[in-house]
């Protein structure tokens, strides 16, 4: 069967945003291109680390000194998004593996989601099966680095830490880890 290609090149829309309460919320990387949307869901770490890797690339493009293509340093005002997900919110499949590139010819960054791939322990890792469904997303250099910093702010929107042990507090508080003082 072939792989169903969620394609998106300069697409009007793509943010990472949550559903749910703080402590039990389900991040989506959304991508909208007219009336198209694509979501896809994430692991909170997985968002973390993707706005992390994203922010590197650019800034590595931004290094390179043979590199022709203008890189913002920062989020360019006018490509913040702070609106929720479009809804309803529909998952496509949930986020295995992600990857990110940079093309040169259109100077945008490419970014593939591939759904999580069921298999057993005993299963040659060298031999993934071919993916059923991929999202492949191409954004501007200035869209990518509003992207990772909505990313960020996503992520850190969530439970307030406690300021003795770390953890993250609930509603109705949590067992603290710490010990009782010194």
């Amino acid at each position: 069967m072939p792989t169903l290609v969620h394609e998106f090149d300069w697409p009007d829309r793509v943010v990472v945003g949550t559903v749910g309460r703080p402590g039990s919320r389900t991040f989506y990387l959304q991508v909208r291109s007219g009336p198209r949307i694509a979501s896809v869901a994430l692991e909170k770490e997985q968002s973390a680390l993707l706005a992390e890797k994203l922010d590197e690339l650019l800034d590595q493009l931004m290094a390179d000194e043979g590199n022709r293509h203008s890189v913002p340093s920062g989020t360019p005002a006018e490509l913040l998004d702070d609106e929720p997900l479009d809804q309803p919110v529909e998952e496509d499949f949930r986020t295995g593996a992600m990857r990110l590139s940079f093309d040169p010819r259109t100077a945008q960054v490419v970014l593939e989601a591939f759904p999580v791939v069921g298999g057993s322990d005993d299963e040659e890792e060298t031999e993934l099966p071919e993916p059923s469904e991929v999202l492949l997303v191409r954004i501007p250099v200035g869209t990518a680095r509003a992207f990772a910093d909505r990313t960020r702010r996503v992520v850190r929107a969530g439970r307030p830490p406690c300021p003795r042990c770390g953890r993250p507090v609930d509603e109705d508080g949590h067992d603290c880890a710490a010990p009782d003082g010194p």
